[in-house]
């Protein structure tokens, strides 16, 4: 056998990719990437041509299968090795991410009576129309006390798995009477791979309220409603696998897929995330991990418990074994560039960042709340929109374009203000994900957060801490710290703060804080009557058409 070889399989919202990685030091040998034929179903159901509420984000679980027929066997001749030599393959995905599935497996939408309801469909993370039932979690643990709610920072966000199932409960009981497993994506692709359905210690952490052992009781799931008091018995309930573990062996029938050894590791699933810290090398207290792309998630460890509020969760060795792993996060980032990109300006990323460049500081007169998908942390509601404030008749593209580049760095910054507030303090800001190729917008993050930015060495970040989790799946490592060491990759301090740039930031910034707390801390709740007022909409305008 030649050097001994990985694969790293990285599930994204709109593609999955893949990439061959020595295992040796980390080199990225190949690569290669499948769009999902279906992308993200959020206006109709292809099945029916059914259109779909405000707020509804699914996706079609065959297209995950695709990334392994395609995107993996691609890798493999981009790399130009033998696939003998892979001695393992790991995968990472979207979270929260939800398949309901049957006792095998099965995704109910792939059952002929469930492939025009919209509820037997995977739940992408950004599906946002559980916040009701989010709400009534909240309320309902604030109530009684629940010990867990402040390991999450004081609230249950809607993408998780609790506000997910109980919208299904509610709203389909049809598909939730007919679901065995209500699964991670990232678990579900490690049962395609393996045969063998095994739960990972990370999503069942921070996405289902699992904390010292213990889901939320029967007492708490029955009084949220009727019905629901058996979910973690009946439905989600699983053993679970600890992170860098070896879920199991690669099947026959997923090796024809591949290309890869039959046999071979495959590590207990993760997510997208957490999975990118240790291809940073970012696996000691300190260090946050931002890995941008159509959303951002912040992840760090800390070597103590602190409640952090509005975080995402606090798991023990939920990035690496020993120390706390924390999670906060921004629901959109990239998805916002794109939308104003597609919609209202006439020129691309690159252009408006090359005119948006060469602004100074506050020239264009605005502040933005980056709250178009809603507000991940610390406000924790997705009911939550986008604002712009100071447009005028002379206002161009590229200044709101530059203003929505800030606001997601304001918004990053007040999720940092929140950690160091709390105990958690933070050091160095490291980058990860497509958008670290801006360099306007992360000396924009530098000069707002007044932290040198440090920038992951791999540009396929998941995929690689993907392979890592799969070295030491394959016993190559004796842990994940070993595994980062050798095979992470960073780029110390590439931007830094300018003294001139962080005061005029913090002018605007206090612009912007008074904005967050005015609508986001209930001086005025018109985000939350606009909302209702649309699904209201929404709702008669589908009984009109019915």
């Amino acid at each position: 056998m030649a050097e001994p070889l990985t694969v790293g399989v990285d599930f994204g919202t709109l593609s999955g990719r893949a990439v061959v990685v020595r295992v040796r030091d980390g080199a990225e040998l190949g690569s290669a990437v499948f769009e999902y034929p279906h992308g993200v179903l959020d206006e109709t159901l292809p099945a029916t041509g059914r259109a779909l509420p405000p707020d509804w984000a699914l996706q079609v679980p065959a297209d995950y299968v695709g990334v392994l027929r395609n995107a993996v066997p691609a890798a493999l001749r981009d790399a130009g090795v033998d696939a003998a030599d892979v001695i393992g393959v790991a995968t990472d995905f979207t979270a929260c991410t939800m398949v309901p599935a049957a006792a095998d497996g099965t995704p109910l939408c792939e059952l002929p009576e469930f492939e025009g309801n919209p509820h037997a469909y995977v739940k992408l993370w950004k599906h946002h129309s559980a916040q009701p039932q989010a709400d009534r979690i909240n309320e309902l643990a604030r109530t009684r006390g629940e010990k867990w709610l402040p390991r999450y920072g004081g609230l249950i966000s809607s993408e998780w798995e609790f506000a997910k199932a109980l919208q299904l409960l509610e709203e389909a009981p049809e598909v939730y009477a007919a679901m065995r497993y209500w699964v991670e994506a990232a678990d579900w692709i490690v049962w395609q791979l393996t045969g063998t359905y095994v739960r990972n210690a990370c999503t069942a952490g921070y996405k289902g309220i699992l904390q010292d052992g213990q889901y939320p009781s029967r007492d708490f799931l029955r009084e949220l409603a009727p019905g629901f008091e058996s979910f973690v018995a009946d439905k989600l309930e699983h053993p679970l696998g600890q992170l860098g573990a070896r879920a199991g062996s690669l099947s026959a029938e997923a090796a024809g897929w591949t290309g890869l050894p039959e046999g071979i590791a495959v590590a207990v699933g993760n997510v997208d995330a957490h999975v990118t810290a240790p291809a940073a090398n970012a696996v000691e207290p300190g260090q946050m991990v931002a890995i941008m792309g159509t959303s951002t998630c912040h992840v760090m460890n800390g070597a103590e418990l602190r409640e952090v509020p509005g975080m995402c969760g606090v798991v023990d060795g939920g990035i690496v074994p020993g120390l706390w792993g924390y999670e906060a996060g921004q629901s959109g980032v990239g998805d916002i560039f794109g939308w104003f990109t597609e919609h209202f300006a006439h020129d691309g990323h690159e252009e408006l960042t090359r005119l948006a460049a060469r602004q100074e500081i506050g020239e264009h007169g605005l502040v933005a709340l980056d709250w178009h998908s809603g507000n991940r942390s610390v406000l924790v509601d997705h009911e939550l929109s986008g604002v712009i404030v100071g447009q005028t008749l002379a206002t161009r593209a590229e200044d709101v374009y530059r203003a929505l580049l800030e606001a997601t760095a304001f918004g990053t910054r007040k999720i940092i203000e929140t950690f160091n507030a709390a105990g958690v303090p933070v050091t160095e800001l490291i980058i990860a994900g497509g958008l670290m190729k801006n360099a306007l917008l992360m000396q924009i993050y530098a000069d707002v957060t007044n932290l040198p930015l440090s920038v992951i060495g791999s540009e396929q970040g998941p995929a690689l801490g993907s392979a890592i989790h799969a070295a030491v799946a394959a016993g190559a490592y004796p842990d994940i710290r070993a595994a980062a060491a050798a095979m992470g990759s960073v780029d110390r301090a590439v931007y830094r703060p300018v003294p001139a740039h962080v005061a005029a930031y913090d002018e605007l910034y206090a612009e912007y804080t008074t904005l967050h707390d005015y609508f986001g801390r209930g001086g005025n709740d018109v985000m939350h009557r606009l909302a209702a007022r649309r699904r209201e909409a929404a709702k008669a305008l589908a009984k009109g058409r019915s």
